[in-house]
């Protein structure tokens, strides 16, 4: 029987890796759909002055695809995207890639068992297997404010900066002090005649501790890969013994919340400014920032922090609650990413012609973060429920990547149609996600992006890194519908003119519960 073949979207981290382990096991009908025009998903779109990672580079890279040439412990967005585009390289995986190629619906086809994907002007693509790499962070947030549309001067999100829009000597206002926020505003403080930061809510900052690879440990970890791997294992668990505080026991956080004070203090002379950027809520509950230079660039004369909410924008500024007009002529959004709505702005429909949306209408749901039930041989990475509040999301990919792949071999070797994830085991494991997350820095009031405007938590993974890699090592068959190749579809005739009712290939594994 022909291996499978594999349609992906999406040409970030997540996407490549696919791609990279699938061709490497011996696939290659395996073809990457970009809508962009090159590769690098987030760190292609994202080109904001300043923008670069908050995980070390070593372990916010491919543990396959070390890269000992990063020029600093936390590399900035063009080196990443560099890097994926080494990926690219390294592993010849040109061939695979559909550049400028939206995909704009998928449905599955029951009696071929296959994905047919819309990639418009009647255009289509066939695929037994549909990997999503969209991820989470891929369409900008807008607040939703009286009078938006009504700015007369230059506005836009910072996800899709206007780098044609020059910043010298205007008069900028920022709304929102998000992770993207924090880095760019030190870079444009200096250009802007004044700029107004409209804080919702204030962070916790701590010190990034950012420095050079020098010339001397560039040379070490390419004549020595070990070194490079023992940084890697050395950062992965710096990071991951943090998973007890965010997942088990918040009280522990008290700790960050004293060490982000203790940061403001040594950053900040102001007294009142310190107040007004004195942390809100409980470290985790919303993402923990990053950075040695937002605090000053706030201290600067040109620069007025604002804490009473925005009521209004108008042509020539915003208006706040306290009654005062704030006057400017670029306005920039640094208001982050609506990843609480999947695969956004793109139509599935599965078994029965099920909506994969309207499935998700009450928030979005799947076994293990990949799989999702009526959905057969689609899986998804980067999807609900694995987001990191404390460790490398690359990390968490891989995991991924290695379930979904261990699950085409499944397909080939089973001489499978396709596989479902049973109804059952995506509710039992959804109500974990939902107990579990109770217990979690997560759940402890905050508004964040972690959750949806009704309240429930689909963003992040409530366990650790290690709990997750253990979890998606290897495919419980007991958890899915398996339907054989050599089976007539559902539905069709049987020896008597009876529906046909395929059987599993092997008796199920009893589902197991989860653990607590």
């Amino acid at each position: 029987m022909a291996p499978p073949s594999v349609a992906i979207i999406g040409a970030g981290f997540g996407g490549l890796g696919m791609a990279v382990r699938l061709t490497a096991a011996g696939y290659r009908d395996v073809t990457v759909f970009e809508k962009a025009d090159d590769v690098g998903g987030v760190w292609r779109d994202n080109t904001y002055p300043g923008a670069e990672c908050d995980v070390p580079a070593h372990l916010y890279s491919f543990s396959f695809a070390p890269n000992p040439r990063w020029t600093r412990r936390f590399p900035r967005q063009p080196e990443i995207r560099d890097y994926l585009r080494a990926c690219v390289r390294r592993y010849g995986l040109a061939p695979h890639l559909r550049l400028s190629t939206p995909v704009r619906g998928a449905a599955f086809d029951e009696a071929a068992g296959e994905w047919r994907l819309d990639l418009g002007g009647g255009r289509t693509h066939r695929a037994r297997v549909l990997v999503s790499a969209v991820g989470q962070l891929g369409t900008p947030a807008l607040p939703d404010i009286p009078g938006r549309d009504s700015f007369a001067g230059t506005a836009f999100h910072s996800a899709r900066w206007r780098h044609d829009h020059d910043l010298s000597g205007r008069a900028v206002a920022v709304v929102g002090t998000g992770a993207s926020a924090i880095q760019f505003v030190p870079r444009i403080q200096p250009l802007a005649e004044r700029l107004t930061l409209f804080q919702i809510d204030a962070p916790h900052v701590l010190p990034k501790g950012d420095r050079p690879y020098g010339p001397g440990a560039a040379a070490l970890f390419r004549a020595l890969p070990a070194a490079q791997r023992l940084s890697r294992m050395r950062q992965y668990w710096a990071y991951e013994w943090r998973a007890p505080a965010f997942t088990r026991w918040p009280a522990l956080m008290s700790a960050v919340d004293a060490w982000a004070v203790a940061h403001l203090r040594s950053r900040v002379a102001d007294p009142g400014l310190r107040r007004a950027l004195r942390p809100a809520g409980p470290p985790g509950c919303k993402r923990i920032l990053l950075s040695d230079d937002y605090y000053p660039a706030l201290e600067r004369p040109n620069v007025e922090v604002v804490t009473s909410p925005i009521t209004r924008i108008g042509p020539r500024g915003l208006t706040t609650q306290d009654g005062r007009h704030h006057t400017a002529d670029t306005l920039v959004y640094g208001t982050g990413f609506a990843a609480a709505r999947f695969l956004d702005g793109l139509e599935v429909t599965g078994l029965g012609g099920r909506d994969l949306h309207a499935a998700w209408d009450g928030g979005a749901e799947a076994y293990l973060g990949i799989t999702v039930a009526g959905f057969p041989n689609l899986f998804l990475l980067y999807g609900p429920n694995t987001n990191l509040g404390h460790n490398s999301i690359v990390h968490m990919l891989e995991s991924q990547i290695h379930y979904t792949l261990e699950c085409v071999r499944l397909l080939e070797r089973r001489g499978l149609r396709w596989l479902d994830v049973r109804p059952a085991a995506q509710r039992r494991f959804a109500d974990w996600v939902a107990e579990r997350t109770r217990a979690t820095v997560f759940d402890r009031g905050c508004a964040s992006w972690y959750r949806t405007a009704s309240g429930r938590h689909t963003v992040n993974w409530p366990g650790s890194t290690v709990s997750y890699r253990l979890r998606t090592r290897r495919v419980r068959l007991g958890d899915y519908r398996l339907q054989p190749r050599d089976a007539p579809p559902p539905g069709a005739p049987g020896p008597l003119g009876q529906p046909h009712r395929p059987a599993a290939p092997a008796p199920p594994e009893p589902a197991p519960e989860p653990r607590r």
